[in-house]
């Protein structure tokens, strides 16, 4: 009985982060529509590609990171805040999320798109105040005082 309760915490992890990679993909479309139908450039510099690029690499380099420091999380009887504090997961409770906040970010620079940016910033709003707390909800329920004190201990 305990496993399908498991089971099901760990559907409703995948189901709540699934939908908050889509919001992201949502903006990032609607973006870049708004910016095919109103061209608005934000900066005039043509340094902002290699910024663009640069976030690109940083973000692809977060998301890599986060996803292989996660398959490697074994949840147990013991489980305690120091098996969620590896990877990236010591400086940010959801780098995955940081990393495609960066890596839209940096699209948007290369782009040189106003609406891509302010897409953007409107996605990771909406991920980290509707889906996140959802997430960490879950994860609460899921791994009870472990994880309460890892968000003790990282704040991000």
């Amino acid at each position: 009985m305990e496993t399908s309760g498991v089971d099901n915490l760990t559907n409703k992890i995948h189901h709540t982060l699934a939908h908050s990679y889509f919001i992201y993909l949502f903006f990032l479309v609607l973006g870049i529509a708004l910016d095919l139908l109103f061209p608005m450039r934000i900066i005039k510099n043509p340094l902002s590609v290699g910024l663009g690029i640069f976030l690109l690499v940083i973000a692809t380099i977060i998301i890599f990171w986060a996803q292989r420091t996660t398959r490697n999380l074994h949840s147990g009887d013991t489980l305690t805040k120091e098996a969620f504090l590896c990877g990236p997961y010591c400086y940010t409770r959801t780098p995955t999320h940081w990393g495609l906040f960066i890596l839209t970010l940096g699209f948007g620079f290369i782009a040189n798109a106003f609406f891509v940016v302010l897409s953007t910033l409107i996605s990771f709003f909406v991920t980290k105040f509707v889906f996140l707390r959802k997430y960490e909800e879950i994860l609460e329920e899921k791994y009870g005082d472990a994880y309460r004190d890892y968000e003790k201990a990282v704040k991000l």
